[in-house]
């Protein structure tokens, strides 16, 4: 592609249209175009200039700089190659130049709302995100075995409604395509309150809802509701990054909002804790009972951010703010609340890990929930709530905060079952491979599912884990779209098969109970289905289609070489009858028509 910019239909060849700039050579990739889009909505196709790059250059800066956005009128012009000899800006053409000069910049500072490089986990926003890849084909005669450990945690989605809320997409490497999924309600059957077994699985399968050659198969798991949400004793510790990059309103202020909300749902008995990190580490608030508002209300309005973040001390301290008021029976928790950097202390992912699981052995959880922009660190924010056996959040607005408290600060850590995996086994006499969408960083190895040993997803009370796979079925041929992950195939791998000859597909799901010890047995389930069982695509069940519509999305929005943007009209035709089912899906139907606006074109 070429940076400069080419004839406009008009006089002046500097012109910026209102839907992109003008190229002598249109980009023909995605990242050209969610440039132009960017770039677009960024505030310049508000306006026309006429004259030289100078002035162009001059235009930009007036509209970003009113905007806050400081910078970015520089890399965009940069970028573009609307450079002059006299800013001492060079033109820029395809061996360096055009957006490729600006998708790795930094210089547009955090608040620009800039795209972000595929290639580089750092969001040139400044949060920080792991690849954690696709998913290939497994052709079924080589290893019929796929085995996963359940994640309920949807941070990944509160991204995704934090970006495209703010008028751009989420970073390719932000999008774990099972929390999209799994962020919204499904219908599944669920075992009673007290039923032996916790758990029902429930199977589905159709034609493919994107027209695609190939089947969909849909794997659902309720876990049991209680009769009514039953509180136990709580005792909650507070750990408060009040760092310098906390001084932002969707960052310190919305803890604190979360943390004043949070009020209204403990008993008069319980008790909260404060603690603080920033430079050094301080305790804001002993173990108080929840009925003094007034003292805990000071020591939240008195929380100021300043200072470098010492993490790992401050999470030392928290731990024995909850040893000291710890509750026997009690729900004894820590919630770590920051923008995701530790750049003082224990920084690595691994030791801060193992230090939460030790902790967590004394009967004391944690989960992280994450504010704001420009610091996030994805990764270990992630990595950090598995270890305490929470479940991890984002947090962008005060309507977000206040759901949390209400509905899940309490009650998404009731859990049921503990170390919950998933084990899908094949027929390879109808199936000839297979494609298991998202759960990339939740594979187990095929011969652990029965090793009880190993850590997997603990699940709450009420809780749906959905998964879906695509099917080769018998006649049908795998799909190698450019860029595709080889399909994995070789000698059968070792394993007894337990699949009956008839089935398609047999599920097994095991799990232990919440308070068992790390020798006390596992229990195990299965379901199976069989060939006949697969609907035809107008036949397919609505959660089905919602869920395969919310995954192939999700797979444009993480540039996956499976994905294709030709999939956003049938999607468009798959959620918006279903808006009304509730406010998630209606919203998410909202935030589909801002985000297609900023995909490019098929």
């Amino acid at each position: 592609m070429s940076g400069q910019v080419g004839e406009a239909p008009t006089e002046c060849k500097h012109r910026l249209t209102t839907s992109s700039f003008v190229f002598k050579e249109p980009p023909d990739d995605i990242r050209g175009r969610k440039l132009i889009k960017r770039v677009d909505r960024a505030g310049c196709a508000k306006a026309c200039w006429h004259g030289t790059c100078n002035e162009l250059l001059r235009g930009c800066l007036e509209v970003w700089m009113t905007r806050g956005l400081g910078l970015i009128g520089i890399a965009c012009v940069v970028a573009l190659g609307c450079g002059d000899d006299d800013l001492g800006i060079p033109h820029t053409g395809s061996d360096g130049g055009g957006y490729d000069a600006y998708w790795g910049g930094s210089d547009a500072g955090s608040d620009a709302g800039g795209p972000t490089d595929p290639d580089d986990p750092d969001d040139p926003n400044g949060d920080m995100y792991d690849d954690v890849g696709t998913n290939p084909f497994v052709e079924t005669a080589h290893d019929p075995f796929s085995t996963f450990g359940a994640d309920v945690d949807t941070a990944s989605y509160d991204i995704f409604v934090r970006d495209v809320e703010d008028g751009y997409l989420p970073h390719p490497h932000s999008v774990r395509l099972e929390e999209y999924v799994n962020f919204f309600d499904y219908d599944y059957p669920a075992p009673e309150p007290d039923a032996e077994i916790p758990f029902a699985i429930d199977l589905d399968a159709s034609a493919h809802p994107m027209g695609r050659q190939l089947a969909h198969l849909r794997i659902g798991i309720q876990a049991a509701q209680p009769h009514a949400f039953e509180k136990k004793d709580t005792n909650l510790v507070y750990l408060i990054d009040t760092s310098g990059s906390m001084n932002h309103p969707d960052k310190l202020p919305l803890v604190q909002h979360l943390m004043r909300e949070s009020l209204g749902v403990l008993d008069p008995d319980d008790q909260v804790s404060i603690v603080t990190y920033a430079g050094t580490v301080a305790v804001a608030l002993p173990p108080t009972p929840a009925s003094d508002v007034a003292t805990i209300t000071r020591a939240i309005d008195g929380l100021l951010s300043g200072g470098g973040t010492a993490g790992a001390s401050g999470i030392h301290l928290a731990y024995e703010q909850a040893e000291d008021a710890f509750i026997e029976g009690g729900f004894n928790h820590v919630i770590l609340c920051t923008d995701g950097d530790f750049n003082i202390g224990i920084s690595d992912p691994d030791r801060l890990v193992d230090l939460i699981e030790e902790k967590r052995t004394t009967g004391i959880t944690l989960t992280a929930i994450g504010f704001g922009r420009g610091n996030l660190n994805d990764a270990m924010m992630e990595r950090v709530s598995n270890a305490g056996n929470g479940i991890y959040n984002v947090l962008s607005s005060e309507a977000q905060a206040t759901r949390y408290a209400e509905e899940k600060l309490l009650h998404t850590i009731q859990h049921v079952a503990r170390d919950l995996k998933i084990q899908v086994e094949l027929n390879p006499e109808h199936v000839i491979a297979y494609r298991l969408l998202g759960y990339e960083n939740r594979a187990i190895a095929d011969m652990d599912f029965r090793n009880d040993a190993v850590d997997a997803g603990d699940v709450g009370a009420g809780h749906r884990v959905t998964a879906l796979y695509e099917l080769v079925l018998a006649g049908q041929s795998i799909p190698m779209p450019e860029g595709a992950p080889p399909a994995t195939a070789g000698d059968p791998v070792e394993g007894e098969r337990e699949i009956d000859p008839s089935e398609l597909v047999r599920v097994k799901v095991r799990w232990k109970d919440p308070g068992a010890s790390a020798e006390d047995p596992a229990y195990e389930t299965t379901a199976s289905l069989l060939p006949e069982d697969i609907a035809s695509a107008t036949e397919a069940d609505l959660d089905l289609l919602w869920a395969s519509a919310i995954a192939a999305f999700a797979e444009i929005l993480k540039e996956s070489p499976f994905s294709d943007l030709r999939d956003l009209a049938r999607i468009e035709m798959i959620v918006t009858p279903q808006a009304s089912r509730d406010d998630d899906r209606a919203l998410f139907v909202e935030l589909f028509g801002t985000a297609r606006g900023l995909l490019p074109t098929p």
